[in-house]
């Protein structure tokens, strides 16, 4: 019996499947990218959506199939991975999900999506509820090919998109190791004032964005002061970064926080484990992210995750 599934992000099904067997959550079998298991759904970091209520169905014919699924609700997804040809037909009788890509800053879909596949020609498995509001845990956007100096800036939309909230006018980022500077292009484009640190020059042209201030030097030695965001995606170890969170945080010195966690090498799940475990933060895998996870943070009386 299948209890739970989790689709892994493309070429980190191994790290997917050391966070599963670390917590003790079973993989019967994998399908593709999804990981199925008969264990109540746990809520993987590595996973870019967790199908938390999947129904086996043993289904006669594509319309059996169409109609088992319209029988639970209207919004499905298919996750395609076997007997394509027979995905289409069925699919073809479900109403068409809309999922055109996102123009920053759109809000994340609110509809209720479920999410279905074919497991055998006879036999579907479709959850009704998951953890991702994108098909397939994918957050696409409309993306600008002119402004930002490097594709990072990707990063730092889904994590807005996936925190609910954008810095604006009257705010002040720090983007801590921020050259060549798509974080920063961001920020500004946004509005905010933008304090960028690096031991390295920003872009040109993002230097003579309004808002934008550089300052020349180290991400891990600036001393914590108040401000709305603090960002990072600087390349460092986890544990290091995990210190330089934690100093931020106890000096109560940002409002929310944004940074990657880059694995170099083997993953560090402890590390990644006690940024989980810090009030008031949550850790994922975005869709835009490659070995690595984000981490948002926002102080208590701040709105929380969407």
């Amino acid at each position: 019996m299948i209890n739970s599934a989790y689709l892994a992000p493309e070429g980190l099904e191994a790290v997917l499947g050391e966070e599963l067997a670390r917590a003790g959550v079973a993989v019967s079998d994998w399908h593709g990218r999804l990981a199925l298991s008969p264990d109540p759904p746990f809520p993987a970091l590595w996973a870019l959506d967790v199908w938390t209520a999947p129904r086996e169905i043993a289904i006669s014919s594509v319309k059996a199939a169409a109609d088992a699924l319209r029988g639970m609700q209207r919004n499905w997804q298919l996750h395609g991975v076997a007997h394509h040809r027979r995905c289409a037909l069925i699919a073809a009788r479900l109403p068409p999900v809309k999922a055109a890509p996102l123009v920053f800053p759109q809000p994340a879909p609110g509809g209720h999506l479920g999410a279905w596949t074919l497991l055998a020609p006879d036999r579907l498995l479709a959850s009704p509820a998951k953890t991702s509001p994108f098909v397939n845990g994918e957050c696409r956007f409309e993306e600008d090919h002119i402004g930002p100096p490097s594709r990072a800036y990707l990063k730092l939309w889904e994590a807005l998109t996936r925190l609910g909230a954008w810095p604006g006018p009257g705010e002040t980022c720090l983007d801590l190791g921020a050259a060549p500077g798509g974080w920063s292009w961001v920020l500004a484009r946004l509005g905010a004032r933008v304090i960028a640190v690096d031991r390295a020059p920003l872009a040109p042209s993002v230097a003579a964005m309004p808002g934008v201030e550089t300052r020349l030097g180290n991400a891990f030695t600036f001393p914590p002061q108040r401000v709305d965001w603090l960002v990072c995606d600087v390349i460092a170890y986890p544990a290091r970064l995990l210190e330089l969170v934690g100093g931020w945080i106890a000096a109560g010195a940002a409002g929310r926080i944004v940074c990657t966690i880059k694995l170099q090498g083997a993953t560090d799940h402890d590390s990644i484990a006690r940024f989980a475990a810090i009030p008031g933060g949550r850790v994922m895998h975005l869709f835009h992210n490659k070995h690595e996870l984000t981490f948002l943070w926002a102080e208590r009386e701040k709105p929380f995750f969407t």
